[in-house]
């Protein structure tokens, strides 16, 4: 019974970060609108000094962030994302009341079936136990270095695309921003992993070094992904663009699942698991397409 209200609080915790981080997203947007003339560092200025686009931010990474951690903690980094997913909700009818946008037929497809194959990944319950786990296994360390690595080389190459292909710039941005708190969602759970034997005093020097690399890949991936999808933001609707972001923020968590952490091997799942996360992953490539294709063509108009 206390594991089960564990999960549940944990559940309900992923949720609530999920609908306060996209609010926060519709706040952002409504003020990149506002200042969508101004560039480089004359941008920034201005929504650093607006109480909305502040208000935006303090509901994504203060207070969403730290129920993002707790359901972390409790339900692990696999199932998470997929949870929080349910604030695309709070995006669509957000981004057409608060922001002034208007959703097509086809955006709204996209938006319900990116919803219905997040759930559908949710329901396979590819959980994972991040408390015991072994964080010092060399094999894991490689697997991570490697992820890590295809990541940044990935948000590297698009953001080159994108200066140079402005047809499909917002779409690329906001991937990259889906890439870097990608990163972030893997790298919290190492940070859990290893922070109370740091501070616990009782840490061998590959968890320091796992412990230092995970705050700073939190703390850039998180302001370096925020700042991407604030760019996206400028040449097109937060209601494609988030569902866009959303790809690769639910797809890796299979990679987490069966790669890094391989926690099929202490939690073995069942044929129905797996056929819930294929079509879980096939849903949300459709529905990003549809959105996709649906962006590109309005980034061609303007």
């Amino acid at each position: 019974m206390a594991d089960m209200s564990l999960y549940l609080l944990g559940v309900a915790m992923a949720i609530g970060s999920g609908v306060l981080n996209n609010l926060g997203t519709v706040l952002n947007k409504k003020v990149v609108n506002e200042v969508n003339q101004a560039s480089g560092e004359k941008f920034f200025r201005k929504l650093l000094t607006n109480p909305v686009w502040l208000t935006g931010l303090l509901l994504q990474l203060p207070t969403g962030t730290a129920l993002f951690i707790v359901a972390v903690a409790w339900i692990g980094p696999a199932l998470t994302p997929g949870l929080m997913a349910i604030g695309l909700i709070v995006l669509a009818f957000g981004a057409v009341r608060i922001a002034g946008e208007k959703l097509g037929k086809s955006e709204k497809i996209g938006i319900v079936l990116m919803i219905v194959g997040i759930f559908s990944l949710g329901y396979s319950n590819l959980s994972i136990s991040i408390i015991n786990f072994d964080y010092t296994e060399m094999g894991f360390v490689m697997r991570t270095i490697i992820f890590t690595g295809i990541a940044f080389f990935l948000c590297i190459a698009f953001k080159l695309i994108s200066k140079k292909n402005k047809r499909f710039c917002g779409i690329l941005l906001a991937l990259i921003s889906g890439l870097l708190i990608s990163l972030s969602n893997f790298w919290i759970s190492i940070l859990l992993g290893t922070i109370f034997k740091v501070f616990g005093g009782g840490a061998n020097w590959l968890q320091w070094v796992l412990f230092i690399c995970a705050c700073a890949i939190l703390c850039s991936s998180n302001v370096l992904g925020l700042a991407q999808l604030q760019e996206a933001f400028k040449s097109g609707q937060a209601s494609n663009l988030i569902p866009v972001q959303q790809v690769p923020i639910q797809i890796t968590p299979v990679f987490y699942y069966f790669y890094i952490f391989m926690a099929f091997l202490y939690n073995p799942v069942g044929l129905d698991a797996i056929a819930w996360m294929l079509i879980g992953v096939v849903i949300i490539i459709i529905s990003s397409f549809l959105l996709g294709k649906q962006q590109a063509r309005m980034e061609s108009i303007k």
